[in-house]
């Protein structure tokens, strides 16, 4: 099986811990993972602020850079709903403008082969326990892409339950939009921050030491309101968790 890690730019530039979190992970489980260098930008910003002939080069090289792969995985559920579900658009559109297939035979090639982390260990690898241990009390808020786009469901639950020294505690409104939504935040800003400071409230009630979610997107958004009102919760990656061994935490 070879495995291609599609990083995301907001984990190359932000969050690297993330990326290599989901290698170690990965590799923990017997997977082969490679990364390719000719990776950039999904797209994602410019096609939801209406750029889509700006958007399709940046297609191509996706298409070119995962070429041959078995499987691609990412820890971002948005990245890859926007591989998933936008891919096809813009090439069907692109075909129905009289501009050949070239977007579409990429997207039929690369969507059915690009996965969210969560979905790959239990959909593909057929794993929940992944031998992780995290001894703190964490509660998980469901991105809107991976949780309507993806349906990813209770698959990071899944997982984090099986977390040995982890206690799972439940978030109220768990499934309310955190506010972040990419360029919604720069566009309605008021609105994003009310939104966030919602979700951060909900989760300091729950008495959780750790804040967790599969998209740093959204955990960026968050961590920041967290830390201006002062209130003890540390947003973390649910690869971050997982990847994290006994003896590791023990030695």
């Amino acid at each position: 099986m070879r495995v291609a890690l599609f990083a995301t730019c907001v984990n190359d530039a932000v969050f690297p811990a993330t990326a290599v979190a989901t290698v170690k992970l990965l590799e923990r489980l017997g997977v082969d993972v490679d990364f390719p260098t000719a990776q950039t930008c999904c797209g994602q910003p410019q096609f939801n602020t209406g750029y889509r002939r700006e958007t399709e080069p940046l297609v191509r090289r996706m298409g070119r850079a995962f070429e041959g792969y078995d499987y691609v995985v990412s820890p971002s559920g948005s990245c890859v709903a926007m591989v998933r579900d936008n891919y096809p658009r813009i090439g069907a559109r692109a075909a129905g403008e009289g501009r050949g297939s070239e977007l579409s035979d990429i997207s039929e090639s690369l969507a059915p082969r690009t996965y969210e982390l969560t979905e790959f260990l239990v959909d593909v690898l057929g794993v929940t326990d992944v031998g992780a241990y995290f001894p703190h009390a964490v509660t998980y808020h469901p991105s809107c892409h991976g949780l309507r786009m993806l349906g990813l469901a209770e698959r990071p639950r899944r997982l984090l339950e099986a977390v040995k020294g982890l206690e799972l505690v439940e978030l109220p409104g768990a499934e309310e939009c955190c506010g972040f939504g990419g360029t919604f935040a720069v566009k309605n800003p008021d609105v994003s921050a009310a939104m966030g400071t919602d979700k951060v409230r909900n989760a300091a009630t729950t008495g959780a030491e750790v804040l967790c979610g599969a998209d740093n997107s959204c955990l960026m958004h968050l961590s920041g309101i967290l830390h201006r009102q002062d209130i003890p919760l540390r947003a973390v990656h649910i690869a971050e968790i997982l990847a994290g061994t006994e003896a590791e935490v023990l030695a």
